[in-house]
């Protein structure tokens, strides 16, 4: 699981360009308002693969243990936006940025958001001397992979996602 980053379509605010957004280094007190954006953003409707991995240890988890690669962005005195990331050290000379999840309140959408949380993002890592920022995304989440392409990534390469019900499993087992 790589890029987590929702893009729902973009209403309320557009364009306004009298919204002051803050981007600082996620704090303790924006977990929860982070996990519930996450949760409005990642549904199953829009992404299934999102929606199965998002739940309040993944934030914890990676506030936790790579704090300072998490960003939270504020506008009208709420979160309407965070990134969480990490860095991957191969070696003592290779070390990876990889960013997980991002996610923007759609009533904020087309302000920037999303490129001063990766900006905020790209910063530390370059601060850190990561060599190569990696992230992932459904391949279906278009908005995503364009917002990442406009900002440099490429290669980009197919990768599957697979389930296996379980519990579907189990009846036709106990079926028989």
């Amino acid at each position: 699981m790589s890029e987590k980053e929702a893009n729902q379509p973009d209403e309320g605010k557009q364009n306004s360009q009298e919204v002051d957004v803050v981007i600082r280094p996620m704090a303790i007190d924006d977990l929860a308002p982070a996990f519930h954006l996450g949760e409005k953003l990642f549904t199953l409707q829009a992404f299934p693969n999102l929606y199965r991995i998002w739940d309040e240890f993944e934030i914890i988890d990676f506030y936790h243990g790579s704090s300072e690669y998490c960003f939270s962005a504020f506008a009208d005195g709420k979160l309407v936006g965070f990134l969480l990331g990490t860095v991957i050290e191969k070696t003592k000379r290779r070390r990876y940025g990889y960013l997980v999840w991002t996610g923007v309140d759609s009533e904020y959408g087309r302000l920037g958001i999303a490129s001063k949380l990766f900006d905020a993002y790209k910063d530390a890592c370059i601060n850190e001397k990561v060599g190569m920022i990696i992230v992932d995304t459904q391949a279906d989440n278009y908005s995503a992979i364009d917002f990442f392409t406009s900002r440099g990534f490429g290669d980009a390469r197919d990768h599957v996602y697979l389930t296996l019900d379980l519990k579907a499993e189990q009846r036709r087992q106990d079926a028989h």
